[in-house]
């Protein structure tokens, strides 16, 4: 069992003849008394010290755990927001291919189209060409055929036209 400053102060020794010097024993026991008082209200402030150590280091624990959980569920929702915007990215290249094929079909079929047109308007404009060419020749056949010539050598006699008018 463990001494107390007052199990030190009431401590009686026996006395023996030759013994030690009474008033210096009592002062070397106050002396340890208030040494031993000292050590025990130091190691009572230790202790709590020690205590309220503890907790803090078992708060700091509980925090750390927290932050830990804390970061391994942001590394988590990291994840999935990574993940999910690379599903994202690859749906809008997909949507974004799908309509440049659409606008390159369409591309090729108004170039299909306007191909036939032009085609179509070469095929026009020979018949049209022809056709023209024919007119022109026709008309310069009628040009260069002789009933001009001999419409030009005739010459009308005025004075008979006036007489078969008076006829009448």
């Amino acid at each position: 069992m463990a001494l107390s400053p007052i199990d030190i102060h009431n401590k009686e020794f026996t006395s023996k003849f030759r013994g030690y010097d009474e008033d210096e024993v009592n002062e070397f026991l106050e002396q340890i008394m208030k040494d031993f008082e000292n050590i025990l209200e130091e190691n009572k402030a230790l202790k709590s010290n020690l205590k309220q150590s503890n907790e803090q280091v078992s708060h700091f624990n509980s925090i750390e755990q927290t932050l830990q959980k804390s970061i391994l569920t942001a590394q988590e929702a990291a994840e999935d927001v990574r993940r999910n915007s690379m599903k994202e990215s690859q749906l809008i290249i997909k949507e974004a291919e799908k309509n440049a094929d659409r606008i390159v079909n369409e591309a090729l079929s108004r170039s299909r189209k306007i191909s036939m047109e032009i085609e179509d308007l070469k095929k026009q404009s020979k018949v049209f060409r022809t056709r023209f060419k024919m007119l022109i020749e026709a008309q310069l056949d009628l040009i260069q055929s002789d009933d001009w010539d001999h419409l030009l050598e005739y010459e009308m006699n005025t004075e008979l036209l006036e007489a078969a008018a008076d006829k009448e």
